[in-house]
């Protein structure tokens, strides 16, 4: 199992990847006709910094005990899940042109027991956390000392399962438990902060005795060195709230909740990826 890295993240290097992973999201949208492609483009550069040099893991070994977890719990972004654990060996690149297919193990939601890697079935919103807790709980009890994230989307906070989930967590002092929040201020079809009002987040999160900070949820290399820093000696369960942009990476896309719903055409995924560098 890789080790826990705690040198200096290659801020290039997790770029390019965070890149390549937002270039094969949007051609799996194209072939399938998927839609929630600016939801999983908003969430690439926090995968892409907790899969490339966060998280202990052996892709060799997707149930190793010893292993961190990381729980989508915004299932909707399940296609760039699937890209960057097909990048890291879980299972084969060939298998995403399989995305939303009938019979495929790549449903539009992560499903349970059938991927390598995929720690929980995900997509009704707010389950994420409380699941993420109960394995930080377990480590617990069984002297563990793996790490749990859980990657929430912003209007997922309006779910009180989280709120439930995240004074147990706090009460219970799981250090070794982290949130991270999509916060790119969108969630369906209105603006997250006028369909509930989350502002100020981390405030809300803190109030509820979390060590929460807030941070550019597009600069890699914080993202990585915030998350490789759990536990960070604060007792505490760590939640980031990573401001983000939906569809980022594409011009035409971002901050356009059409995208949440509508899959590009082939002359837009030529432009996209001319955009990502990667054409």
């Amino acid at each position: 199992m890789s080790q826990m890295k705690r040198e200096a993240p290659d801020r290039a290097a997790l770029s390019r990847e965070a890149a390549r992973l937002r270039g094969r999201v949007i051609q799996m949208s194209h072939k399938a006709s998927a839609a929630h492609l600016a939801s999983s483009l908003s969430c690439c550069d926090v995968l892409a910094a907790a899969y490339w040099h966060v998280l202990r893991i052996d892709p060799a070994k997707p149930a190793d005990p010893a292993r961190d977890r990381f729980i989508l719990s915004k299932g909707h972004a399940a296609a760039a899940l699937y890209a960057i654990l097909a990048f890291r060996g879980y299972f084969p690149e060939e298998e995403l042109e399989t995305y939303c297919q009938d019979g495929g193990r790549l449903a539009e939601h992560p499903p349970a027991n059938m991927l390598p890697g995929v720690e929980a079935a995900t997509g009704s919103l707010g389950h994420g956390l409380p699941i993420g807790v109960g394995m930080a709980l377990s480590a617990r009890i069984n002297k563990a000392s793996y790490r749990v994230y859980a990657l929430l989307s912003d209007g997922e906070n309006n779910e009180g399962s989280v709120w439930e989930a995240a004074m147990l967590a706090a009460a219970q002092r799981l250090e070794h438990l982290c949130v991270i929040v999509d916060y790119n201020k969108w969630q369906a079809t209105a603006r997250s902060n006028e369909t509930l009002m989350l502002a100020p987040l981390v405030d809300k999160w803190r109030a509820f005795g979390w060590d929460a900070v807030e941070t550019d949820g597009h600069d890699v290399a914080a993202l990585a060195n915030l998350m490789q820093n759990v536990p960070n000696g604060s007792g505490k369960p760590v939640a980031i709230i990573a401001h983000t942009v939906k569809g980022k990476g594409v011009s035409f896309m971002e901050d356009d909740n059409n995208w949440h719903y509508r899959a590009p055409t082939a002359d837009e995924v030529v432009k996209a990826m001319k955009e990502l560098g990667l054409a």
